[in-house]
């Protein structure tokens, strides 16, 4: 089944940066590139090359229809991508020697869904499949709605993380994935521990700790493997997605979990966000030598 995903497309403009600047610090970059990201192209792209289907809906300006060309070239269906005057969504990324980054993001095209594209993404959706979303686009809160309304399964993944917004989504999803810092965070907005957040399956990413899974009184786990990170823009996106592909491909949770952690260690050694995304091949070649 498909996978739909209601998410953003972004250009990445990306400088590396022997340092984070400090305020009034004008600083010399060592590197630019620029390249295809967003929270939701990095998703539909990870679904692609986990070996899922992915329908993505978003829209692009006219300076990012290359953007589009490049989902479609990595196998994501792009027939509900529209093309809006204006500029497209994109992000200004500094990425430090550590690989640590920092992200300045304008929303431009993703902002700009409407009811009735979103209506037509939905109007194939058959009971059981998966509708995911982001915080990057308009229209999340709706298309939640008329997703489960048409008895879709809806996934969730609260970032950019605004805990108001996501304790407003928490009744219309059946999947969180948050990171740990967030998911304390939107557990004190909702004064409650995490444990008891009023949603079927949460999915929690801890970085170098791994991530957890929970699904009801079932739990899981998977430790991040040890790799020397070059760039880690898109590590959690890579992450989500690969576990939703696999999950709807019918890998157990503990199995998804684990061929997701190995996705996001290679997509880290790797610099860029989308261009960084490993294959299915790679995952299992680096399992197999990663025991």
């Amino acid at each position: 089944m498909p996978v739909i995903n209601i998410g953003s497309i972004n250009i990445d403009y990306v400088h590396r940066v022997p340092h984070f600047p400090a305020a009034g610090e004008t600083l010399r970059n060592l590197s630019y590139s620029a390249g295809l990201g967003g929270k939701g192209a990095n998703q539909s792209i990870a679904i692609a090359l986990a070996g899922g289907q992915v329908d993505h809906v978003g829209r692009v300006g006219e300076d990012g229809l290359w953007a589009k060309d490049k989902l479609t070239a990595h196998g994501v269906n792009t027939s509900n991508i529209l093309t809006d005057n204006g500029a497209s969504g994109h992000a200004v990324i500094y990425v430090d020697n550590a690989g640590e980054n920092t992200i300045v993001i304008h929303g431009g095209a993703n902002e700009n869904l409407t009811k009735s594209q979103i209506a037509n993404a939905l109007d194939s959706a058959q009971p059981g499949d998966w509708l995911l979303l982001q915080n990057e686009t308009n229209m999340i809160l709706q298309a939640a709605q008329a997703a489960k309304a048409k008895g879709l399964k809806v996934a969730y993944a609260a970032a950019p993380f605004d805990a108001a917004i996501a304790a407003k989504m928490i009744p219309h999803v059946d999947l969180i994935a948050v990171n740990e810092i967030e998911a304390a965070q939107l557990a004190d907005t909702m004064h409650m521990p995490v444990n008891d957040l009023p949603v079927e399956k949460i999915l929690i990413t801890k970085g170098s700790k791994g991530a957890t899974y929970s699904d009801g009184d079932e739990s899981f786990g998977v430790k991040a493997f040890k790799v020397t990170p070059v760039d880690t823009t898109g590590a959690g996106d890579t992450f989500t997605g690969y576990f939703l592909a696999r999950l709807d491909l019918g890998d157990d949770p503990a199995t998804a979990l684990k061929i997701a952690s190995a996705a996001a260690a290679i997509q880290v050694t790797r610099p860029g966000a989308a261009d960084a995304i490993p294959t299915i091949s790679e995952v299992f070649e680096f399992l197999e030598t990663h025991k």
